[in-house]
């Protein structure tokens, strides 16, 4: 977000908008053999050009200790990322081989993989699979299965609906008594969902089941030297402890938060930008170590006490979504330390560090702001900044009387946007119940298609704008629009971690 052209970017109202009708189809094959496998191939989300998948494999047979699976595309599709396997495709022909982890499935096991491909004028269900050589065909008698359609929810179709800057004038509620799969963190919740983190950034746990390496980096003032803070546990909480030792007697500065996603898209302290930082050359500066203390299933933690001049950033982001790729961010924040100034944001911003211009951003933003004017309610609210805004709704400032602001002590903040026709806002409470979304519906005009680069920030606008405050504990940004099934997961994590 520009920090200094308010007064150029006015709300607008049209005659007729689009609102996500909020239905779509995933597409399902099973196919069983007593001989060995059960397939099940599920299209978890699906936009203009790209799509998600999930593959179920569960070996009927003798146990394997490795696996690799074979199909062939019908129609062209491409594999462009894939996780729990690795790849190789030629052509239509598709074989996947199982990582360190997962090559051990015994009888009536069942493993999973998922991926993110391309695909042109259809998307059809591969016709048949094969698990180590052996044709996954099973009880159908004929030998191939025979696709199914069931409705999901990931992708959102626009339908034409008369002018509101929201489709529903109250706020709708997800359902709260969503339990995550036992042992799935969020990261886990979201590939399981088709929907990757491409960033997973925590300075209070692990986001992957599997995690147990560093989440940030200190750097004491005494001897300005460094220490990974980590775990205590593979999958668990940070090691406070090893923080408090290390600047016992002195001062501390988080000079890099790790991502724990494949990527490995860690944030540096930000270089600055168009507006220039405190710190050497113009850069932004580190978060004080310890300014943040809070506890974390009854451990010891610190979050990111972000105030004026704190920022962090990585302007290579590998796996990003770009132009008009669908992406979802979260984050854990707070009200307790908010302000209307530019921008506490985390998610995607320029590559250059300046304005580029409309839709060039794609970032959650949490505070006070009423960019365009007139909001009712005081906040703070979740928003999104596009660039050259802050939207409450695709008109720009929040109308709704049931919107007036969010106050609690551990808030989780979400955005998720196609690209092209639909972003979406939710907010919870981080320490119980499910998700609030106040507006789902069309871009702002101006913002279609997405121009998305990859570059990921948080504690700034995309310019470098820090006037804000905020605080930050967790969040990731994900290749990919999350269908709502999966954020109510991760959500029922966030709850589960006990935050206090």
């Amino acid at each position: 977000m520009k920090l200094t052209d308010h007064r150029s970017w006015l709300a607008v109202t049209a005659a007729a908008t689009l609102v996500a009708a909020g239905l779509t189809v995933a597409t399902t094959t099973a196919a069983q053999a007593a001989s060995g496998c059960q397939v099940s191939y599920t299209v978890s989300s699906q936009w203009p050009g790209g799509f998600g998948a999930n593959v179920n494999i569960t070996n009927l047979g003798s146990a394997v200790s490795s696996w690799n699976l074979t199909w062939s595309f019908g129609a062209g599709q491409t594999i462009t990322q894939l996780w729990n396997g690795t790849y190789t495709q030629s052509g239509a022909n598709v074989t996947v081989t199982n990582v360190s982890y997962n090559g051990s499935i015994g009888t009536g096991a069942t493993t999973n993989l998922g991926f993110n491909g391309t695909w042109n004028s259809s998307n059809p269900v591969p016709a048949s699979f094969a698990l180590n050589g052996t044709t996954c065909t099973g009880g159908v008698s004929s030998g191939t299965p025979t696709p199914t359609m069931t409705t999901g929810s990931p992708t959102p179709t626009p339908t034409q609906t008369s002018a509101s800057p929201s489709p529903s004038s109250t706020p709708s509620a997800s359902p709260s008594g969503t339990t995550p799969p036992p042992g799935q963190l969020p990261c886990d919740l979201y590939a399981a969902g088709g929907t990757p983190c491409i960033s997973a950034h925590s300075t209070t746990r692990a986001l992957y089941a599997a995690y147990s390496g560093p989440l940030y980096q200190v750097q004491r003032s005494s001897d300005h030297s460094y220490r990974d803070i980590g775990l205590l546990s593979a999958g668990g909480v940070v090691n406070a402890s090893a923080q408090s030792s290390f600047c016992s007697g002195t001062s501390c500065t988080i000079t890099k938060i790790y991502d724990q996603s494949p990527e490995h898209n860690d944030l540096p302290i930000s270089p600055g930008g168009f507006w220039k930082g405190p710190g050497p050359n113009g850069s932004d500066i580190g978060a004080n170590a310890t300014a943040l203390p809070i506890t974390i299933g009854g451990h010891s933690a610190y979050g990111i006490k972000v105030t004026p001049g704190v920022g962090y950033r990585t302007d290579a982001a590998k796996g990003a979504p770009t132009g008009s790729q669908p992406e979802g961010i979260y984050m854990v924040t707070s009200s307790n330390n908010v302000n209307q100034y530019c921008c506490f944001d985390y998610g995607s911003g320029e590559t250059n560090n300046s304005d580029d211009g409309n839709a060039t951003m794609n970032a959650i933003y949490w505070g006070t702001a009423c960019w365009f004017g007139g909001c009712v309610g005081s906040g703070p609210w979740v928003e999104a900044d596009l660039e050259n805004g802050m939207y409450h709704t695709n008109t720009g400032s929040n109308k709704n009387s049931n919107n007036q602001g969010v106050h609690f002590p551990f808030v989780s903040a979400w955005e998720k946007n196609n690209g092209t026709s639909n972003f979406t806002l939710k907010y919870g409470n981080a320490d119980s119940g499910g998700l609030t979304t106040p507006y789902s519906g069309p871009l702002p005009n101006g913002y279609s298609p997405m121009k998305l680069q990859a570059s990921i920030l948080l504690g700034t606008g995309g310019d470098n704008s820090s006037s804000d405050y905020g605080e930050f504990f967790e969040g990731a940004v994900t290749a990919g629009y999350p269908s709502d099934a999966t954020e109510n997961a991760v959500q029922a994590s966030i709850v589960a971690a006990g935050y206090q």
